[in-house]
């Protein structure tokens, strides 16, 4: 009788899932040790029946959303960016960079399938209540700053094919994602979709303006295969390349999107679901490696070009997306630059539809808030391109393309904090039952976690340097700054090494009874 009280009690300090089907995470018995699963193959009901092919189709869709975080105008500026200094070379990290990717992203649809709840809802239940507002505020910041490069993508992009002002082009982003987003209201399979056409636009477009520039395919394969750092900043940006890779809202948001398909409450079914959802994020992410590829290609090309002039030469030293337009259309023709902002234009406004999407379930998990999709939309929408918006009016591009800069720097700052409770809990007997990481998973995806981590914290330390050093504030005000900064720094390694330590953590991990 006291088992079974211990096994309600922990049912119902767990909210309900949300895709209709019984709790999935593992209840625990009086003497602490998760109850057994079962795989009853006498339940098995009709979907098990379907052909594969079939069956694999109705799970398409999560990692195409997901995708786009690793297409979106802050990696595609990085990318140009990379290209220009040091053409091909640094392919290889993209490479790199979109399999550790994988990986990530896989542990995070594991951990929703496996357990019946996203990981805003996992927090929620898992964290004391002051942890749980702060990591809630962090993730709105994560999904502020994300937005913040995909607004003014779009609204360069709008300036480019329409000579409309920045200002007004980030309004126009905010409105025609909400409208987008009403698509919802049909099912988020129609939104899926929407999506997944855009990805496959900007690979038109891009794949189109490399087969235009035709860069040298021997130079484009050595890049990819084989590790070199050159020339100087190669370092910085290749960090740069790695730091924008792994955005910390699409850790909370894989985890949410695979709660849309319906899956069997079993062992077979579950893994079959992570099994599926790993093949259709693997394929999606080659889509967006070979899209990064050819941005990058496009302009090395562009910049190793013979007797570039010196206006364009000038150009390819600072490549910021609103230049590269100029750049293109200068060297290879006006059509050349239409087509970069229609790829830009499907960038910026597909990455805006899964940030939002990304707030929806950010605030729905943390804070469990009861309100209307539209009137959530709306918020989420408005909270999001409030800075866009301010610095557009005051600064114009200038102002918006060092927005973007802020933006990488502050996402960096937020990556561990979304991160280090994906990886616990996706390796954690009481979270994950039968699914829990392997030791090797366990093993590889925190040396993967730690080395993603640690990249941002010395792209944001090495950023925070270069600033003090080359800013144009006297020596008293760095001194003072530099005190302020010191303390934080304290107080967010000692709230990493929380989160990393904190409840036994050894112990869950390598399933100590």
């Amino acid at each position: 009788m006291a088992s079974i009280q211990q096994q309600q009690l922990v049912n119902d300090t767990q909210p309900a899932s949300r895709n209709g089907s019984s709790n999935r995470i593992a209840a625990i018995n009086v003497e602490g040790h998760p109850q057994p699963w079962v795989d009853d193959l006498q339940l098995e009901d009709s979907d098990h029946q379907k052909p594969g092919w079939r069956k694999f189709l109705s799970y398409v869709g999560p990692g195409f959303l997901v995708s786009l975080a690793y297409l979106d105008p802050g990696n595609l500026e990085t990318d140009l960016q990379a290209g220009a200094n040091h053409r091909y070379e640094l392919l290889w990290v993209i490479l790199i960079g979109l399999i550790f990717a994988l990986i990530i992203q896989s542990l995070s649809a594991n951990l929703g399938v496996s357990t019946g709840k996203h990981l805003a809802e996992l927090c929620k239940a898992e964290y004391p209540k002051y942890v749980k507002y702060c990591l809630w505020l962090l993730a709105e910041i994560a999904v502020i700053a994300a937005d913040i490069p995909e607004v003014i993508g779009t609204a360069f992009a709008l300036n480019i094919l329409f000579h409309i002002p920045v200002w007004v082009g980030v309004l126009c982003t905010g409105c025609s994602t909400l409208l987008l987003l009403g698509l919802q209201k049909y099912g988020v399979r129609k939104l899926e979709l929407l999506i997944a056409v855009l990805v496959f636009v900007m690979a038109a477009c891009f794949f189109g303006e490399m087969s235009y520039v035709k860069p040298p395919a021997t130079d484009v394969l050595k890049g990819m295969f084989i590790p070199k750092l050159s020339g100087q900043g190669g370092t910085g940006d290749a960090i740069a390349l790695l730091g924008a890779l792994v955005m910390p809202h699409n850790l909370f948001l894989h985890s949410a999107l695979v709660l849309s398909r319906k899956i069997p409450n079993s062992v077979r079914g579950i893994n079959d679901a992570c099994r599926y959802f790993l093949i259709e994020s693997g394929f999606a992410l080659l889509v967006a490696f070979l899209i990064n590829l050819a941005v990058i290609s496009v302009s090395g090309t562009v910049c190793s070009a013979q007797n570039l002039p010196s206006e364009n030469a000038d150009r390819c030293g600072d490549l910021t997306l609103n230049s590269a337009s100029f750049l293109l259309q200068n060297v290879l023709g006006k059509s050349s630059s239409k087509i970069y902002a229609i790829a830009l234009l499907a960038s910026g406004q597909g990455s805006t539809i899964t940030g939002t999407y990304a707030g929806q379930y950010i605030m729905q998990g943390f804070l469990e808030l009861k309100m209307r999709k539209w009137i959530r939309n709306l918020l989420t929408r408005c909270v999001a391109i409030a800075p866009s918006l301010v610095v557009a009016i005051v600064g114009g591009s200038s102002g918006a393309s060092r927005l973007i800069i802020i933006a990488s720097m502050i996402l960096s700052f937020e990556l561990p904090f979304a991160l280090i409770p994906l990886l616990k809990f996706s390796s954690s007997t009481t979270k994950m039952g039968p699914h829990k990481n392997s030791i090797y998973i366990i093993v590889i995806s925190w040396i993967l976690g730690l080395g993603i981590i640690s990249i941002n914290i010395y792209y944001l330390s090495t950023g925070f340097v270069g600033w003090l050093l080359h800013n144009n504030l006297p020596k008293v005000g760095n001194i003072f700054v530099g005190i302020m900064v010191f303390p934080l720094m304290v107080i967010y390694i000692l709230s990493v090494a929380y989160l990393a330590f904190r409840k036994g953590f050894c112990g869950d991990l390598f399933g100590a009874k």
